[in-house]
């Protein structure tokens, strides 16, 4: 097909041997026709050369090193079906950057994702088939769909001065990449993709809070050119403190354990009951536990009241924990809740946080669904400028070192500055006590294999 608009040069590179193309192919078959094509480029060309042919067969559909993929292409727009299209559009990006997270080429993600501003697509023709390619190519770049792509080269912003609505939400894209590998309606590309990027950007903001840690309380000048990951300042340091402080006999982990084997082989209506009081036991010197504890009970006491007298099975803890994070966190998986707008508005932060962290250490298989709730809320407020969501931003960096610090793989422990044991008391450190203790850590367990049997968990239960 050629276009009506200045010709494009001819690539030149050595060709790929086609894959066989009978006359006529059926969509499906021109779909794979594309997918291969790419797969065979993506691991042997340089980048630059396999975003120059992907321009080609999508901007301007014309001059492919192949003779199979114009027609290909062709065909799937023949068809008139804008949502085949769209699936063979994501899967072939998401080909092309899975491949490039692997090689750790992350400027040829943002070469890809900057293909769709070609000026190019504005251009009127009189080609049937090319305005139908441009109209949905632009469809494509006002969707949701180009907006999970940008989210792969949102990293090159991470770093810019972020005043303008939705800047802010790059700090957060290892939360907002979890609903798309969440998503099983997603290319398996898209999936593997996301899930990758976004366990990258989680380890990293660990290993980056570890060593702040460790060198933050240094006076040396090393200490001054460490990171903090965090927008907390000095603060972050006294919430680790906090949360590393509560550990021992009435750590959260060992509270977590006394709960489910208490509440083993009892009734739903007896969980139920108990639930609050255990999300509740370390936080009720706040003003707010008494609101949090009659909203939970109210929601808790009409939850699925045909199950009432059953003995409690894992079903019905994941099915409630996720209910809870429903009511903590978003109801309709857009606008915020009630209890959350509440909770956040009065500066509870670390509480919201911990209530979170306690449903997820009985309910492991919740901790996917949470992620996808917390990209929910960023997506409601990312279109609001920073310096009006200062507090749901402290949430979520409150959010972020809580899970970070309860993590497997890395261990928080305090010492007393001066002292010779090595260990500490944990119930004899309070609030007041902080300052004199020092933050180690230490990686324990640098893999996860269970975390990927989270992702195995329905996000929509």
């Amino acid at each position: 097909m050629v276009d009506d608009s200045k010709s494009v040069s001819k690539h030149r590179f050595p060709r790929v041997k086609d894959k066989t193309l009978k006359s006529g192919p059926g969509l499906s078959q021109a779909q794979q026709i594309i997918y291969d094509f790419l797969l065979d480029i993506v691991k042997v060309w340089p980048s630059e050369e396999v975003i120059e042919e992907f321009r080609h067969l999508f901007i301007h559909h014309t001059d492919s090193v192949s003779s199979q993929t114009i027609p290909a292409l062709y065909q799937i727009l023949s068809s008139d079906n804008e949502i085949e299209f769209r699936h063979t559009l994501k899967r072939c990006c998401y080909i092309l950057v899975n491949n490039w997270e692997l090689a750790r080429e992350f400027e040829a993600i943002q070469g890809l994702v900057d293909l769709f501003n070609d000026p190019l697509l504005q251009r009127q023709t009189v080609s049937p088939s090319l305005r139908r390619l441009r109209r949905w190519l632009a469809n494509f770049v006002s969707s949701q769909d180009f907006q999970d792509l940008q989210l792969f080269a949102a990293r090159f912003a991470e770093d810019r001065t972020v005043n303008r609505p939705g800047e802010w939400a790059n700090r957060y894209t290892s939360y907002l990449l979890v609903p798309q590998y969440a998503n099983e309606d997603n290319p398996l590309e898209q999936r593997e993709a996301a899930r990758m990027l976004s366990r990258r950007l989680k380890d990293r903001f660990k290993l980056d809070l570890a060593l702040y840690t460790a060198h933050a309380q240094d006076s040396g000048p090393q200490a001054k050119t460490i990171r903090n990951p965090t927008v907390l300042g000095d603060s972050a340091l006294r919430l680790i403190k906090a949360i590393v402080a509560k550990r021992g006999e009435f750590s959260y982990r060992n509270l977590a354990r006394l709960f489910l084997e208490q509440t083993k082989d009892d009734s739903y209506i007896n969980f139920k009951a108990s639930l609050p009081n255990y999300l509740l036991y370390t936080v009720r010197g706040n003003a707010i536990s008494e609101q949090i504890q009659n909203s939970l009970g109210e929601k808790l006491e009409n939850l699925y009241p045909e199950h009432n007298q059953q003995v409690l099975d894992t079903s019905l803890i994941l099915r409630t924990c996720n209910r809870m994070i429903d009511c903590l966190m978003t109801e309709d998986k857009s606008l915020p809740s009630p209890l959350f707008t509440l909770i956040l508005s009065q500066g509870n932060s670390i509480t919201l946080a911990i209530i979170l962290l306690k449903l997820i250490l009985i309910s492991r298989g919740s901790h996917l669904y949470l992620e996808v709730r917390i990209a929910d809320l960023i997506r409601y407020y990312e279109k609001f400028p920073h310096d009006q969501c200062h507090w749901v931003i402290s949430f979520l960096e409150v959010f972020q070192v809580t899970f970070a610090i309860c993590a497997d793989n890395i261990e928080y422990s305090l010492v007393k500055v001066g002292a010779t044991d090595s260990g500490i008391t944990p119930t004899a450190v309070n609030a007041d006590d902080l300052a004199a203790f020092r933050i180690f850590s230490r990686m324990i367990n640098p893999s996860r294999p269970e975390a990927d049997a989270e992702i195995s968990q329905s996000t929509e239960i």
